[in-house]
C-alpha cells in the first residue's frame, strides 16, 4: 500500500500507522537521506525472514543496519564507545553514513555478523526520524534488492515492483541514487569500506 507522507511535515496519524505496522511485525519501504530502504522491527524474526526472502539473502552473511532516530540508542545496542569515537559519530550524524560498530547483547544474535558487529545509521530525514520516534527503538534497515537504482528513486515504481511484497511503501518524494557511506569503526583504525553519499574525513 502506497502511503503519501509530507517530507517536511509528516502527518502524525500516518506516521503512527506505519509505526503500528512495524511493531506488529510488518515490513515497510521508506525514504532516507540517501536511497529508499526496506525495514522491519528488529525483534520480529518472521519480518526479518520476509526481508531476507525479498532480497534473496541470508541475514547472517549480510551486514544489517540499525536505523536510529538519534544517538541515544548507542549505549544500548553497541559496546562501550570511547570519547573520540563518540565525538566523531556526533559530528557526522544525522547524515548519510552507516557506521560499523561492535554489537552489544541487546542486538538479537541473528542480526549480528560473524564479527559480532552491526551497522548503525541516523538518517537526516524527517519522515524517517518521526517513524523511528513513534516505534520507540531502532528499526532494521536494508537496501532494496537488485541493480535497478534509477527505478528505486520513484515511490510509484517501487510500489509496482514491491507493492505485493511489503505492507507499506512510504511516498516521501523522489529519493536519491547514491547509498550511504559505510565506515568500519569496529577497531581503532576507522576505515571507509564503501564511498557513498557522505564524505568522511579521518
Amino acid at each position: 500500500m502506497l502511503l503519501r507522507i509530507h517530507p517536511q511535515n509528516p502527518q502524525p496519524r500516518l506516521i503512527q500507522q506505519v509505526a503500528d505496522c512495524l511493531l506488529q511485525g510488518g515490513v515497510v519501504i521508506y525514504p532516507t537521506d540517501s536511497v529508499y530502504g526496506i525495514g522491519c522491527n528488529i525483534f520480529e524474526h518472521k519480518a526479518i525472514e520476509r526481508i531476507a526472502r525479498i532480497k534473496n539473502a541470508d541475514p547472517k552473511k549480510h551486514l544489517l543496519t540499525l536505523l536510529c532516530s538519534d544517538l541515544s540508542h548507542l549505549s544500548e545496542y553497541t559496546k562501550s564507545i570511547n570519547t573520540p569515537l563518540y565525538r566523531m559519530l556526533k559530528s557526522y550524524l544525522p547524515g548519510p553514513f552507516t557506521f560499523i560498530l561492535p554489537a552489544s547483547k541487546m542486538v538479537p544474535r541473528f542480526l549480528q555478523s560473524k564479527r559480532s558487529t552491526i551497522g548503525l545509521r541516523v538518517p537526516d530525514n524527517e519522515i524517517c526520524r518521526k517513524m523511528l520516534q513513534a516505534v520507540g527503538h531502532p528499526v532494521l534497515s536494508a537496501s532494496l534488492p537488485g541493480d535497478r537504482v534509477e527505478d528505486y528513486t520513484d515511490p510509484e515504481i517501487i510500489d509496482e515492483i514491491f507493492g505485493d511484497k511489503v505492507d507499506f511503501i512510504i511516498d516521501g518524494g523522489i529519493g536519491g541514487m547514491t547509498p550511504s557511506t559505510v565506515v568500519d569503526c569496529s577497531t581503532d583504525n576507522w576505515q571507509v569500506i564503501r564511498q557513498g553519499e557522505g564524505l568522511f574525513e579521518e
